[in-house]
């Protein structure tokens, strides 16, 4: 579905349904439904994430965790996505886990998943960035003579964070060209690296593909510790499921996307969908490229750097990681959009410190500047910050990160399980139009649920065991913050007889950013 074929009518269709929700149109409708798939993809972005964790199933299981463990994960990931999907029909906002946390639920519900779900967004586009400086500096480091540093790093985060906020800043049109742009990136460039790896394999031994060895401890470089057979499967899982989260970005963009309650659930769904399968175009042939699995393994996190060396020319080598270089910054240009437009929606409800600044659109390019901004500095903080820390040895960095996807497939399983909960009663007796039926919903929600429990479990190992502890002492402090202050001051979305009484400053707040309808 194109603008082009965006009636007043619909139009006026999906500003009703804000209105009803007790919000403005403030933001400015430009996603297509392509759009907002593309947002999601972008984010998820198997080129990114596919790439720079490709050791986590190289040097646990090997083969079988890209034949086999790949699969699995995907389907992990896909449950949280068709269970939201449902919701996300029904609840068309930006911040939309928050705020289906909240009607579903309660305000503290609802509090607890925005917390969850901006800490995780605003840490993974640290990470995302540094992932990105992390396959700069492997791909053109050694030419281009810039060496791994922690200055040399902060510098490049600066450059290329600011850059993705100036693009956000300027709009949502120009936004959405550039993740129009990466979805069809992503696509062509798994294609290209497939075949460029099958053109480069000795022979296709599909055996590979299922093949299972323990390279946990020295065997596999040490990206995992020595663990049991069972346990390295299940902790290369962490490469599709960690690759496949920030879809929830469909949610985000809701009130900038046309017919936002069909066209979001179905990028939501979608989104993960192709991800799954051009993940699996470029990296089964990426198996069948290697010259010896047992010494891919031992190559540790270099095995990328290391394959293509290995068995891939110069120039088409340099063509490959230019596509993979370029997708990485648009991933993290998609982020910026997710995480400022929760920023935006909880400081809209007054969730935040400095919440009235945080909440202002720009008139001239619709856009929430001050969240922007407010997500790309703190990202870049963080990740500062935290590389100065160590704990234990271990940098805090590494010790966040490793939580960063926890949290936000919590602030996932949260309103799935209010959901489950609110089904048919007077909190959600009025489903969108995309309806998977009780059944199905159900159904998708027990496996959220289980899957939740996988992600936790594997998410805390070695050596991510220090995630346990941060992950409890999150629980620990929101709810003494929500009992000692947040629960008297807090008031969540607007709902009831309050949505009626907000018509009047609804209508000021569109006059104010230009809005007509």
């Amino acid at each position: 579905m194109s603008t082009h074929d965006y009636t007043e009518t619909d139009k006026r269709e999906d500003v009703k349904v804000l209105h009803s929700m007790g919000y403005a149109q403030e933001l400015e409708r430009r996603l297509s439904r392509f759009s907002n798939f593309a947002v999601s993809f972008s984010i998820i972005c198997i080129l990114s994430g596919g790439i720079n964790s490709l050791a986590q199933a190289t040097s646990g299981a090997g083969g079988i965790g890209i034949g086999v463990g790949w699969l699995v994960g995907c389907f992990v990931s896909l449950t949280f996505a068709v269970a939201m999907s449902q919701i996300s029909s029904a609840y068309p906002t930006a911040g939309g886990l928050y705020h289906w946390g909240s009607i579903l639920g309660s305000r503290g519900t609802g509090w607890v998943t925005a917390w969850l779900n901006l800490l995780g967004l605003v840490t993974v586009l640290g990470a995302i960035n540094v992932g990105t400086w992390t396959f700069f500096v492997g791909a053109f480091g050694p030419a281009l003579h810039i060496e791994n540093t922690l200055t040399n790093q902060t510098i490049f985060l600066i450059i290329i964070t600011g850059g993705q906020a100036l693009i956000n800043h300027m709009g949502i049109k120009l936004t959405a060209k550039l993740t129009d742009f990466s979805g069809w990136l992503i696509f062509c460039g798994s294609i290209l690296i497939g075949i460029v790896c099958l053109a480069a394999a000795d022979t296709w031994d599909l055996s590979r593909l299922f093949t299972f060895k323990n390279y946990s401890g020295e065997a596999g470089g040490n990206v995992w510790p020595a663990v049991s057979n069972a346990w390295v499967f299940a902790l290369g899982l962490l490469l599709p499921i960690y690759t496949i989260t920030g879809y929830d970005a469909s949610a985000h963009t809701s009130e900038e996307t046309i017919k936002a309650a069909r066209s979001v659930p179905r990028a939501m769904v979608m989104s993960v969908i192709w991800s799954a399968i051009f993940g699996l175009v470029f990296l089964v042939p990426f198996v069948l490229m290697v010259p010896d699995m047992d010494q891919a393994a031992a190559q540790g996190w270099n095995v990328f750097f290391w394959a293509f060396d290995q068995k891939v020319g110069s120039g088409i080598k340099e063509l490959v990681y230019l596509v993979v270089l370029l997708a990485q910054l648009l991933c993290g240009l998609a982020t910026v959009t997710s995480a400022s437009r929760m920023i935006f929606a909880f400081s809209r409800d007054g969730g935040l410190p400095a919440s009235t600044a945080l909440s202002k659109v720009s008139p001239k390019y619709r856009t929430p500047v001050a969240a922007i901004w407010t997500s790309a500095v703190l990202s870049v903080l963080f990740v500062w910050g935290s590389s100065l820390v160590s704990v234990a040895g271990t940098s805090a960095y590494t010790i966040v990160v490793s939580c960063t996807v926890i949290f936000l497939f919590l602030s996932f399983t949260i309103p799935i399980v209010l959901g489950m909960m609110a089904w048919g009663t007077p909190k959600w007796d009025k489903m969108g139009p995309w309806n998977l039926g009780r059944g199905v919903y159900m159904l998708f929600g027990v496996l959220s649920v289980l899957s939740m429990i996988l992600i936790f479990v594997i998410g805390i190992q070695p050596p991510n065991d220090w995630a346990l502890y941060i992950t409890v002492g999150f629980f620990i402090l929101t709810a003494i913050v929500w009992f000692a202050m947040e629960n008297g001051r807090f008031r969540g979305p607007p709902m009831g007889e309050i949505i009626a009484a907000r018509q009047a400053a609804i209508a000021a707040a569109e006059k104010a950013v230009g809005e007509r309808h």
